[in-house]
């Protein structure tokens, strides 16, 4: 896998050269789990989503190589299920997140990442 590869699951596996970045990723988890007990008794729930890397503009970047047939089917080795994000994941799991049915999860970081961070 290169050595930058990264995306919102930054904060648990730390590459070089992206400091800053695996850091904000970090205090932005932080963050809303802070605002999630902060909130709570006001009856506001605070979640993050983390989404592993999709066909994004900052896909060379967070790959750290260039954009190759060869250099994708390395990064996507390290997804179980064989694939990027899409932003329909992101939409799906915003849409339950902000559903009636997790009217009861709160804090937590949910990683729509296709099983990468396993």
């Amino acid at each position: 896998m290169p050595s930058k590869s990264q995306r919102s699951w930054a904060r648990l596996l730390s590459r070089p050269g992206l400091n800053w970045y695996n850091g904000s990723k970090a205090a932005a988890i932080t963050l809303s789990k802070s605002m999630a007990v902060e909130l709570a008794p006001d009856g506001i729930r605070v979640n993050a989503i983390c989404p592993v890397i999709g066909e994004t503009a900052m896909l060379e970047r967070f790959m750290g190589v260039p954009d190759t047939p060869e250099n994708r089917k390395k990064f996507l080795a390290t997804i179980p299920l064989g694939r990027m994000s899409w932003p329909a994941d992101v939409a799906n799991a915003s849409l339950y997140l902000a559903s009636d049915e997790a009217e009861f999860i709160t804090g937590v970081a949910l990683e729509v990442d296709g099983g990468r961070c396993v």
